[in-house]
């Protein structure tokens, strides 16, 4: 016997209150997409300190701002980073936002609520001047030299042409 697998079909909403309630429902699907790509979960067991500060240099450098988050005990280990880098000069702060979060906890199955903590640093005025560009892994005299080289050799693939 084989089965039919039905297909939502959408019909047009015709309630303002619905079409409200989807507005901003869609706003707020397409507005945590756009910050996955420069935030940062924070934990305290998984890597140390200066490897979530790093991370978040190159993160202000790729994309003029990071967002930090973390729930619970890493809370302070988030605020310790934007400290870090906020002293440093390498960023300001944009935006603090705190809230709570039901979550299963896995040891007695029932729901508990969790502190979380959302950072948003900006990059600062003077971070250009303090953090070198990403060059991947070659010094900037590795980077001048093989650019030197690549200049070289279409002058001279153009003199041989000619």
């Amino acid at each position: 016997m084989a089965m039919e697998v039905a297909t939502p079909a959408f019909a047009p909403i015709t309630s303002p209150e619905i079409n409200i309630v989807l507005a901003a429902t869609a706003k707020k699907k397409a507005s945590v997409e756009t910050h996955k790509k420069n935030r940062i979960q924070v934990s305290n067991t998984k890597k140390p300190l200066f490897f979530y500060v790093n991370l978040a240099k190159r993160y202000i450098q790729q994309h003029n701002e990071v967002e930090l988050s973390a729930l619970g005990m890493a809370i302070t280990t988030v605020v310790t980073i934007s400290e870090i880098l906020k002293n440093n000069g390498l960023a300001t702060e944009k935006k603090v936002l705190t809230s709570t979060v039901g979550m299963k906890d896995e040891t007695k199955g029932k729901m508990v609520q969790k502190a979380k903590i959302e950072i948003v640093l900006g990059k600062s005025a003077k971070f250009d001047s303090l953090v070198p560009p990403v060059t991947n892994g070659k010094t900037p005299e590795e980077v001048a030299k093989a650019e030197t080289e690549a200049a070289v050799e279409v002058q001279e693939a153009a003199a041989t042409e000619a």
